[in-house]
């Protein structure tokens, strides 16, 4: 089932479309991850599906059947920019955020939130005092513990040291092993690999591609790295390379002392060939290292590598 369909979204500010025709859905119990770069359309469409932005067109539904009026209750929001209170304990943050959405006990919610994210020692303390690490781990109790169905978090971890990224992404893990399904975007694509269970590719408000990263992969011109190691350094290593660089295949090969890195596509069966010339030159493997591409690798593919202000 579903939690939430989008149906070709539509949202222009003046002559500007941010948003062209966005069509997406997060399976319940899914990690979601929306990625782009600064200006996509990541952020206005989120803004559409918490009825915070009026789209110009098209639908959300959450569950199959339920519009946002009837629904919000269930929706947990995390946004990019701290949504806390400084002159508030952190108590006082999570209870006044948690009363919003009504239900019974709210003490014992605030508890467990604060708990979750490990400020439970600081309870009593202004946020304002806070890191900025603990301020983002407020940000996110804040936003979870009336127990939403569906978290939607905007870049949770912008800006923070590596203890409390940590403690974020593991709070992530939880939530959705605890039954959440999130709707993550993010700039950092360590995370997207780590976290996500499908990605939604954004670009100049329209959807690219999307699906598993094997998925993505597979739809564009995939490259692997391979680098061999030999046992010694020999002039034999560059006849090898000369001989490589015959096939089309080949996109790159390059010699370091007593290795040879080689980037070629996918189903090349280079590694196969440079056994075989080793044996024909006399020269003894000690290492093979493969990587293929990570997902930084694919998001700059299929976004380019120009800046966005």
């Amino acid at each position: 089932m579903n939690i939430i369909e989008i149906n070709n979204l539509k949202k222009s500010f003046g002559g500007v479309t941010a948003v062209n025709g966005i069509s997406m859905a997060a399976e319940k119990g899914e990690i979601l991850g929306m990625l782009g770069p600064n200006g996509a359309g990541k952020s206005t469409t989120i803004g559409c599906i918490l009825g915070i932005v009026a789209s110009d067109s098209g639908s959300v539904v959450y569950e199959g059947k339920y519009s946002l009026k009837k629904w919000k209750k269930h929706i947990g929001y995390i946004p990019q920019e701290l949504a806390i209170y400084d002159e508030l304990t952190a108590e006082e943050n999570v209870s006044f955020f948690c009363a919003l959405y009504g239900g019974k006990d709210l003490k014992n919610k605030v508890t467990k939130a604060l708990d979750f994210v490990g400020l439970t020692d600081v309870r009593k303390k202004k946020a304002g005092t806070f890191s900025g690490g603990m301020k983002r781990r407020l940000n996110l109790a804040c936003g979870v513990a009336h127990n939403p169905t569906l978290i939607i978090m905007d870049e949770p971890t912008v800006g923070i040291d590596p203890q409390s990224r940590n403690r974020i992404l593991e709070n992530v893990k939880k939530l959705n092993e605890n039954g959440a399904t999130i709707l993550y975007t993010t700039h950092y694509m360590p995370e997207a690999e780590e976290l996500c269970d499908r990605l939604v590719v954004v670009d100049h408000g329209q959807i690219i591609t999307a699906g598993t990263k094997h998925e993505i992969t597979s739809k564009i011109s995939k490259n692997v790295v391979t680098t061999v190691s030999f046992q010694d350094d020999s002039e034999h290593i560059q006849n090898i390379a000369a001989e490589l660089k015959s096939d089309n295949d080949i996109t790159d090969i390059s010699v370091e002392e007593n290795a040879i890195k080689v980037k070629y596509a996918e189903g090349v069966p280079v590694i196969k060939d440079i056994i075989n010339l080793s044996v024909t030159y006399s020269l003894d493997i000690e290492n093979i290292i493969t990587e293929e591409p990570t997902l930084e690798d694919i998001f700059l593919t299929l976004t380019g590598k120009a800046l966005r202000d």
